[in-house]
């Protein structure tokens, strides 16, 4: 599940040269970074055995995007983003997604006032900072669709209205494998408004062992006395401020916009990849890639952005963008295989 592993190139060593100084001295800036690094250590306490997820999840917030996370039941998908929601100030709403759900469900309607004649707007849970998608993939297309102008444009039209929605939105999606009984496949454009799709595995030995002893120790204790940490809204805007002041290297951008690129054009690099995929990744996976690499750094207390940065995160930024070939699915090809072939074929600045 760790992408950041070695198996990949290696960047040329003036490319890490550069200072380490976080923020050279600003107190201010040096506060913001360890509110989210207590943030982060506050999630993992209680999402054991899940480091990448609550990585990622704090890279979408940073980055300003909206996350999906698939795994099969069980693997606490909705924990992790209660977890984060708990940790910010900010208002939270979790809606179960089913096949009977109207897109007026997530919405909201105009109800009709019979004292004064006219129609008064009721706002639905989209209009929360934060959205819980629970099993997103269990309600039918429409239903999903409904989503992608509050996603995309963050606001919501209805009827001859548009409203906006809040400035800190984010829509933390769950869905269970497709191949599940009961789910539906989410619509390509839906999926392309995803910043990242981060895949959850199964807990190791060791690590479900820990989450017995949690979840018993929980039990026995009044969790309500447990005091929570929460970062402020202000404090998110502030972060996202200093990861795009980020140093980047021209030719790091080039290599962002490489990787894009081939996922169109894969034969250059391999003629045995070019029969992989029927569409590559849209703009958006170059946005995607840029932003979260920046919060992955930011995140690292680094000040620049290095190819090892871009490299962990490419995969969750790919993976829901790109579709395969049917041959290629039926020889048993993978979209995750692929990003990791190309991974290894663009060179690195």
């Amino acid at each position: 599940m760790n992408f950041a592993s070695a198996q990949l190139p290696q960047a040329r060593s003036s490319m890490l040269e550069q200072p380490v100084s976080m923020h050279g001295g600003d107190a201010a800036a040096d506060s913001v970074q360890a509110e989210f690094d207590a943030l982060g250590g506050q999630i993992g306490q209680q999402i054991l055995g899940q480091q990448v997820l609550v990585q990622r999840l704090l890279i979408t917030l940073l980055a300003d995007g909206h996350l999906l996370v698939e795994g099969a039941p069980g693997v606490a998908k909705t924990s992790a983003v209660k977890a984060l929601a708990a940790g910010l100030e900010a208002d939270f709403h979790r809606i179960q997604f089913t096949p009977d759900l109207l897109p007026s469900d997530l919405t909201g309607t105009e109800i009709y006032r019979p004292d004064d004649g006219n129609f008064r707007f009721d706002p639905g849970p989209i209009f929360h900072n934060l959205l819980l998608a629970d099993e997103v993939n269990r309600a039918p297309a429409k239903v999903q669709s409904a989503m992608l102008e509050a996603m995309g444009e963050r606001q919501v039209t209805v009827g001859r209205s548009t409203f906006a929605l809040p400035q800190l939105f984010l829509v933390m999606a769950t869905q269970n494998p497709i191949e599940q009984e009961g789910t539906y496949p989410l619509p390509e454009a839906q999926l392309d408004r995803f910043l990242m799709h981060v895949r959850v595995a199964y807990p190791e030995f060791d690590t479900e062992k820990a989450i017995l002893a949690l979840n018993r120790g929980e039990a026995l204790s009044d969790v309500a006395t447990v005091s929570v940490r929460r970062v402020t809204q202000a404090q998110v805007f502030e972060a996202r401020q200093q990861v795009l002041r980020l140093y980047m290297a021209p030719d790091l951008e080039d290599y962002i916009v490489h990787l894009v690129l081939a996922t169109r054009e894969p034969g250059r690099y391999s003629a045995h990849l070019e029969s992989w995929l029927r569409f590559g990744a849209s703009p958006r996976a170059t946005l995607a890639i840029d932003r979260c690499a920046r919060a992955h750094a930011w995140l690292a207390g680094r000040d620049f952005v290095t190819p090892e940065d871009v490299q962990t995160v490419a995969p969750d930024c790919l993976r829901h963008r790109l579709l395969l070939d049917y041959e290629a699915e039926a020889d048993g090809r993978t979209v995750d295989g692929f990003i990791e072939a190309l991974l290894s074929r663009v060179p690195v600045p």
